[in-house]
Formats: C-alpha cells, structure tokens, sequence
C-alpha cells in the first residue's frame, strides 16, 4: 500500500489534482520532493546491493 501511495506521487499524471491551481513554489517543491525521494530509492537499492554483493 505504502509504495503504491509512493509511485502515484511520483507518476506525473494526477486525475484527481488537474482542476487545481498551483503558484510556482509549490510546483517547485513538488518536483524537488520527487526528485529527493528518487534519490532516497536509489541510494537504498544501491546499498541493498553492495550488501548483497559482500555476503557472497
């Protein structure tokens, strides 16, 4: 349910927020906030690998 919840926020298309106006900040911090939590993901896939690859 959670990543579910995670790729929805990440998707650019949104049905339920096209009627809703939004000032430029606010677009900014959407983009930076999906920008930190693709990052946030990649770093923890990356660490999941390292690891992986130490055990063997």
């Amino acid at each position: 349910m959670m990543i579910k919840k995670i790729v929805s926020y990440l998707t650019f298309w949104k049905k339920d927020e096209a009627n809703k106006t939004a000032n430029f900040n606010l677009k900014a911090m959407h983009k930076i906030n999906k920008i930190s939590i693709f990052m946030f993901l990649l770093a923890v896939v990356f660490l999941l690998v390292r690891y992986l690859i130490a055990i063997f």
